[in-house]
């Protein structure tokens, strides 16, 4: 596959105001991701409807945002990544809308189902596009500030989704953000009109020349490891996040509203410090700062194990959220310096692999709970704190020259 990714000049204003409205795009998707969990058992009384059902809200989203983002990464290198984004984001808002209609459990399933398949587009190609924007060299900023705005936004929903929701009812919760991504989708195409970034010139599009994309991605060595790691980085993080508030429940014996103001705190350093994460990366290389990210989550979720006092969990769970802020935006930078020719493709495959992650560790977790949370944390601390070990090997050669 021949792709030809040539970016005229863009002036920094324009560039930076652009990386701020998929910024805040990037926000309000992963609010309204995150904001599903602490609602399900209300959720659940609402439609009259077992826990064990509503919960099929995660993955009926998950899974289909995951296979949906390869079809889009491909889409991103043959069409401007700027249509694929503004197509998504207004996916995102119609879908949003009939979400906030359903009249029962099956039709809430669908449209989240729908809502998976159609916003996946936003995300992976505004991470794809800032590797077209930014070199190398200065990709951990803006990179920071992106997956800033995923933790920020799942810190926020996870937190005021259910405090939010008594108030004005989980149907405006749904209709608020889709006015606010319409509000973002017009400030962006006017932005990106700006832009006017060519479109890419794609030659060879045929099911051999995909399958090729995908083996030189994953046969050269730099390749196959940065996604090995981005899966095993997903398993542990979700695996631990989304059974978080069953073990602060059965743990310290808190009730949903305390359960978001105690898990407040991840989302909170990507939110604030990832600008300055990336400008580390950016100047100091990844070698270092990225296995560190890696070893700092599984600390934190072995010390989890010992049952501290509720103040010191609570500092544990932002600890691990710093963890995955000083990782996985830093294994998205090196994801877009692989994929130069193919950028669409490389980072499609990179949200692909992260969100089966997602899904593998949630259910793997999950899996352990019944044999006691000491098991299951102590289990995952290990599998962590291996791969973090062999990442300061793994990674030695990532500095801020390649």
């Amino acid at each position: 596959m021949n792709n030809l990714l040539t970016t005229p000049a863009i002036s920094d204003k324009n560039r930076e105001k652009l990386l701020w409205l998929l910024a805040s795009a990037t926000f309000i998707i992963f609010f309204q991701a995150y904001m599903i969990a602490p609602l399900i058992p209300s959720l659940a009384t609402t439609f009259g409807v077992s826990q064990q059902l509503t919960g099929i809200l995660i993955p009926a989203y998950l899974i289909p945002y995951a296979v949906s983002t390869l079809f889009f990464g491909l889409l991103a290198d043959r069409f401007r990544p700027t249509s694929i984004i503004t197509a998504s984001l207004t996916a995102f808002v119609a879908l949003s809308f009939f979400t906030s209609t359903a009249a029962n459990m099956d039709q809430f399933i669908l449209w989240r189902f729908l809502t998976g398949v159609g916003s996946s587009g936003v995300i992976p190609i505004s991470v794809s596009l800032t590797g077209r924007l930014f070199s190398f060299e200065e990709r951990g900023r803006p990179l920071g500030l992106l997956f800033g705005a995923m933790a920020g936004g799942a810190a926020a929903g996870s937190t005021l989704g259910v405090a939010v929701a008594p108030v004005v009812g989980w149907r405006f919760l749904f209709i608020g953000l889709a006015i606010l991504a319409s509000i973002a989708l017009l400030l962006l195409i006017f932005s990106i009109k700006k832009l006017r970034l060519p479109k890419p010139i794609t030659t060879g599009i045929t099911l051999t020349a995909i399958i090729n994309g995908y083996y030189n991605l994953l046969a050269q060595r730099r390749g196959l490891r940065t996604y090995f790691y981005v899966f095993c980085n997903g398993i542990f993080h979700s695996g631990v996040f989304t059974w978080l508030g069953l073990y602060l429940k059965d743990n310290y014996g808190l009730n949903e509203w305390q359960i978001g103001l105690a898990l407040m705190g991840y989302g909170l350093p990507g939110f604030i410090f990832g600008p300055f994460i990336g400008r580390a990366a950016d100047k100091n290389g990844r070698k270092r700062l990225l296995p560190s990210g890696i070893l700092l989550s599984a600390l934190s979720v072995g010390l989890l194990a010992l049952h501290l006092p509720l103040w010191m969990a609570c500092l544990l769970i932002t600890i691990l959220s710093l963890g995955y802020d000083l990782s996985q935006p830093l294994l998205a930078g090196i994801v877009t310096d692989l994929g130069k020719n193919q950028p669409g493709q490389a980072m499609g495959l990179n949200v692909f692999t992260l969100f089966m992650g997602f899904g593998l560790g949630s259910l793997l977790f999950g899996a352990m709970v019944p044999y006691g949370w000491a098991v299951a944390l102590i289990t995952f601390t290990t599998f962590q704190l291996t791969i973090a070990l062999f990442g300061f090997k793994v990674f030695k050669r990532e500095t801020n020259k390649i």
